[in-house]
């Protein structure tokens, strides 16, 4: 058997040893071919990889640009087209995600309006000069609210080491129930100023709805009777503090027929409240009594009402912030022009989230009209956090 190989290359004859030298060697060049095209494979990515972290890095350097515009432009830009001319296409292909947002509510008479619009009315309902301002606000989904009141405390008592332990009283749930009414406006626009590209349906929209449905749900705070509309504070029977039962509201005589002539009623008003709710307390009054009670000095002939010190800041009288609604009734005998306590805790609001707008383009032609509806309650919720003043001798 031959011992001897032959050389690719030369042609010459290799011992066994030789030949495997020859191979070794072939190998370690192809492997470092291999590791130099693998260099610089990985050398080519990694530049790339750079420039896309210096054009990522760039990017986010950039000022974004109507981003908040941008989120919900699709919604805003269907529901301009819906309010302008009818086109209710875009607003059915919308999918929104979004539990209050959602668009295809056409079934159930009307589109959800734009997040802008919708805002706009909220921030104008909360600034109005109403009861919303000072009561609690809850959002539901359902038709009605539930609110459970607690009347009383948990009893407690003190206990010995080895003494036997007695049975305490335990507190009263009051379930008060606050239904939810369809508050509706309608406005009405001419369908050539629609037509007007630099026309701004929407701010218009807005505008309108929030003045009217400030102005509805004002009153209905105050006086509504419960009945197609929240219950105000006002519809509840009141009668004299020293003989107040929970489910009426107590009132305080102001010790003149016709008239307040004195501060003593308002004193007594603020402690017939329960300390516990003297914290967050406001006076609620018309503009004619806030003029009547304006006029009042103490003995030493210094004024009792104090206007604010900064813009917005609410007047005080007694120390304690002044609400004025106009839905209030004037000073008259038997009359209850005043009302003092922490709304907070005494009227509860609910209402839900959405607000739909139909567009009727022909019940009043060549005018366009905007049906627009939300669902809101009000009621009651503690009995001892509210008290008013009655305008008689008793």
């Amino acid at each position: 058997m031959s011992t001897t190989g032959t050389n690719s290359r030369t042609g010459e004859d290799l011992s066994p040893a030789g030949e495997l030298r020859a191979a070794i060697a072939g190998f370690v060049g192809d492997f470092r071919a291999f590791a130099t095209d693998i260099q610089t494979k990985l050398q080519q990515q990694d530049d790339r990889m750079t420039r896309l972290d210096r054009k990522s890095l760039h990017s986010a350097q950039r000022p974004a640009l109507a981003v908040a515009a941008d989120l919900d432009a699709p919604h805003q830009k269907a529901f301009n087209a819906y309010l302008r001319s009818g086109d209710d296409d875009g607003l059915r292909s919308l999918d929104i995600e979004s539990k209050a947002m959602s668009s295809a509510v056409g079934a159930d008479g009307g589109y959800l309006v734009s997040p802008q619009t919708s805002e706009t009315v909220a921030k104008v309902l909360l600034s109005a000069a109403s009861i919303r301002s000072a009561a609690t606000v809850v959002n539901v989904e359902s038709s009605s609210f539930d609110v459970l009141i607690d009347r009383g405390d948990v009893g407690a008592g003190w206990a010995t080491e080895t003494g036997a332990s007695t049975e305490t009283t335990t507190s009263t749930l009051e379930k008060i129930s606050i239904p939810l009414n369809e508050l509706a406006a309608m406005p009405k626009i001419s369908q050539r100023l629609l037509d007007d590209s630099a026309f701004d349906v929407e701010e218009w929209l807005a505008g309108r709805i929030a003045e009217k449905f400030a102005r509805s749900e004002a009153a209905a705070f105050v006086s509504g009777n419960g009945t197609d509309k929240p219950r105000g504070f006002m519809d509840y029977a009141k009668v004299a503090n020293a003989s107040w039962t929970w489910g009426n509201i107590g009132y305080i005589a102001s010790g003149a027929a016709a008239t307040i002539s004195s501060t003593d009623p308002l004193v007594d008003m603020i402690y017939a409240l329960g300390s516990e709710y003297r914290a967050g307390a406001i006076w609620v009054m018309n503009s004619k009594t806030a003029a009547v009670l304006r006029k009042l000095k103490d003995a030493d002939g210094r004024y009792l009402w104090s206007d604010g010190f900064a813009a917005g800041e609410p007047a005080r009288l007694l120390g304690y912030p002044v609400l004025v609604s106009e839905d209030m009734p004037d000073i008259a005998a038997n009359a209850h022009p005043v009302a003092f306590g922490n709304f907070k805790s005494g009227y509860t609001i609910a209402e839900r989230p959405d607000l739909r707008v139909l567009r009727d383009p022909f019940s009043a032609k060549p005018n366009v009209l905007f049906y627009a509806t939300k669902r809101v309650g009000g009621a009651v919720s503690d009995f001892a956090a509210i008290k008013v003043l009655r305008i008689a001798t008793a």
